[in-house]
């Protein structure tokens, strides 16, 4: 029978090998006590196994709050745990709950945190996946042999509608591929979303008609499950190709219930990301989480971005880059969204370390806060893709382009 295998980070006072096997079974047939009916027969097809444990380090104090053992210190492993998959079938929240459920409230453990997991090529044929990924995503905007360039509307919430137009327009006229509303925006007492929608579709189709050009606004649908199909309706009513969601707060489900409608490109905002990951023995790494958004349909999806403003170390955003550009069941690719205080200057090194220009790269304040004007912050950061990918430094890059030296004047640090 199918298996799915989970890796996990986790630190203990006990004896590693009963703390995992406590995990495997409080994740699967057991529970705290023997309990009638828990035969061999049952945890033999049901129970889940422990297959393989290394040891990595020891602490004097506990990551987090948990069991302790005077005069113990605390052991960090590496745990991997597999379930049949006739425990959950095909139902990605009761997997969910298996891979990342009532373990965290395991007393064992003083640290836990889902690194990964692998699924049986089955479940392609039980999921569509995203169905435009990054192919869809660039066709869609017509882009090809570079990053497709994006920002957000600043400011995040107070603009008018005919505010919010004009500045959508001199986006476009800027040259700009994607644009999107910040996650904080839905529907303002003075930006209602139907009337918003209908105002900036009118100005993105007048610019197709010129021009032949499609910019890709990604309108933010989050909201209870029924509005959210309402508000996706409007936008494939106005000929929209986006909608986004911030999929921590609509939920797992909500999430799949949208994408798996096929007809819009999905921009994934991950917003609340710290909440789940920031603590390095707590919560989930992004290999996981991107797996679970590429499972519910996610054509795109946030990473942060090299020399962010945030938290998130460069490693770590170089790591989730290549995740979402790793195969996963024959397929299902996504977009990384690369955003976070990011202007043309982190272009060079971002593309040194993952090598790749699919990518939506998103500035906001590198392109609105450009002292030449928004269409100059446009091209200051087609400059540094250009420079980045033909192997130039920063330096070079701004000898050669006055837009891009302008920024490097205004942003570097």
């Amino acid at each position: 029978m199918e298996r799915v295998f989970a890796e996990y980070l986790i630190e203990t006072p006990y004896n590693v090998e009963q703390a995992a096997a406590v995990l495997a079974g409080e994740q699967s047939s057991g529970t705290f006590v023997s309990v009638p009916g828990e035969t061999e027969e049952l945890k033999k097809r049901f129970a889940a196994r422990v297959e393989d444990i290394q040891l990595l380090d020891l602490s004097d104090m506990p990551s987090i709050p948990g069991g302790s053992i005077p005069g113990k210190k605390y052991q960090k492993a590496r745990v991997k745990v597999s379930w049949s998959i006739e425990n959950f079938g095909y139902n990605l929240p009761v997997l969910i709950s298996t891979l990342q459920g009532n373990l965290y409230e395991i007393t064992q453990f003083t640290g836990l945190k889902l690194m990964d997991f692998e699924l049986p090529d089955s479940f392609k044929n039980h999921f569509k996946g995203p169905k435009f990924g990054i192919q869809g995503s660039k066709l869609s905007c017509g882009v090809t042999d570079r990053p497709m360039i994006g920002t957000i509307i600043k400011p995040s919430i107070g603009m008018s509608i005919d505010e919010t137009a004009t500045l959508v327009k001199s986006l476009i006229d800027a040259g700009i591929d994607f644009i999107k509303d910040d996650e904080l925006m839905g529907s303002a007492a003075n930006s209602p979303f139907d009337d918003r929608v209908k105002a900036i579709m009118k100005v993105i189709r007048d610019n197709e008609q010129k021009t032949g050009k499609k910019v890709m606004y990604a309108f933010n649908i989050s909201d209870e499950i029924d509005e959210m199909q309402r508000k996706y309706d409007l936008i494939k009513k106005e000929e929209g190709s986006c909608a986004m969601i911030s999929v921590n707060s609509v939920g797992l489900a909500g999430t799949k219930k949208i994408c798996d409608q096929g007809e819009l490109i999905i921009h994934g905002h991950r917003n609340g990301w710290g909440m789940l990951n920031r603590h390095p023995l707590l919560g989930i790494e992004f290999p996981a989480y991107q797996k679970i958004q590429r499972l519910a349909g996610v054509d795109q999806l946030h990473v942060n971005g090299i020399q962010n403003k945030f938290w998130e170390s460069d490693d770590s955003v170089v790591t989730s880059i290549k995740s979402c550009l790793k195969p996963f069941l024959g397929g299902y690719e996504v977009l990384p969204v690369v955003s976070s205080g990011q202007w043309g200057g982190q272009a060079v090194e971002t593309y040194r370390r993952t090598q790749t220009t699919d990518l939506l790269y998103m500035a906001g304040g590198g392109i609105l806060a450009h002292p030449m004007g928004p269409k100059a912050g446009v091209n200051a950061l087609q400059q540094a893709w250009t420079g980045a990918v033909d192997g130039l430094s920063v330096e070079e890059i701004a000898q050669q382009y006055p837009e891009f030296a302008a920024s490097v004047k205004k942003f570097s640090k």
